[in-house]
């Protein structure tokens, strides 16, 4: 079987989150970058898949320069070879076109199976694994806590509202984002990281499509605190009330 797990470079959880001189996004200089979490569990995920039905793993990412060494970590861990995409320009892509540079750089690999992490820790929006297998024209699956997959079938454990879980069977091809605790990372040996200095690195340019999106603006919500005393007659009191609730905060 032919795996393919998308993996992402983020800033470390503990990291002071300061705006950049032109308030359009974050300042990076002093971040520290590791594989965002939930991909730790697509990549191992992979790798158990691969031990049961043997094949290959490959690690893709996309970004800059800096984002080659979570390949370098996928591939300490057993991973088989990396693509990396470079992001030359630094600029960030609004979800769909970067599911579009995706498409173009694996259409021609013919994957058996896509791995993603649920979702990324700096920008939440859950959406590659889906996008990109729509792209690509495979089956897909959210939310996976669990999996089977042999040379016969792919069954996925969905996690599902209030404590309800599904199980569904996907047509190979098939991309499937991974949950968080699915399973349990492996640590990279030291033969493994030492294994991953012979191992293939493709860097391929990015073909950077028309930008749909752009940020003008980002900016780090105020906290503020102020109490307002009503003190009047009942219907009064009560017509305030619900004018706060309708203006202010916006319940209605």
């Amino acid at each position: 079987m032919k795996i393919c797990v998308l993996v992402k470079q983020v800033a470390d959880k503990n990291d002071e989150i300061k705006l950049n001189s032109e308030k359009s996004s974050v300042d990076k200089s002093n971040f520290n970058f590791v594989t965002n979490e939930s991909d730790n569990y697509a990549v191992e995920e992979a790798l158990l898949i691969k031990e049961k039905l043997e094949g290959e793993v490959v690690v893709c990412s996309f970004g800059r320069e800096s984002s080659v060494q979570v390949i370098k970590d996928a591939l300490s861990k057993g991973a088989d070879r990396g693509i990396f995409i470079e992001n030359d320009t630094n600029d960030e892509y609004d979800i769909l076109n970067l599911s579009k540079i995706f498409n173009k750089t694996l259409k021609d690999e013919n994957f058996d199976l896509i791995l993603s992490g649920l979702q990324s820790d700096d920008m939440g929006m859950g959406q590659t694994g889906v996008l990109v297998g729509e792209l690509l024209g495979m089956t897909t699956a959210t939310l996976a806590i669990e999996t089977d997959i042999d040379k016969e079938k792919i069954r996925v454990k969905r996690e599902l509202e209030s404590g309800w879980f599904q199980w569904v069977t996907l047509d190979s091809p098939s991309s499937i984002s991974i949950q968080s605790g699915i399973n349990q990372p492996r640590y990279p040996s030291l033969k493994g990281i030492m294994g991953a200095k012979k191992k293939e690195i493709k860097v391929v340019p990015s073909q950077s499509p028309d930008k749909k999106q752009s940020i003008d603006k980002v900016f780090i919500p105020q906290t503020s605190k102020e109490t307002e005393v009503i003190d009047t007659d009942l219907n009064s009191t009560v017509e305030r009330i619900v004018e706060i609730l309708k203006s202010e905060v916006k319940v209605f």
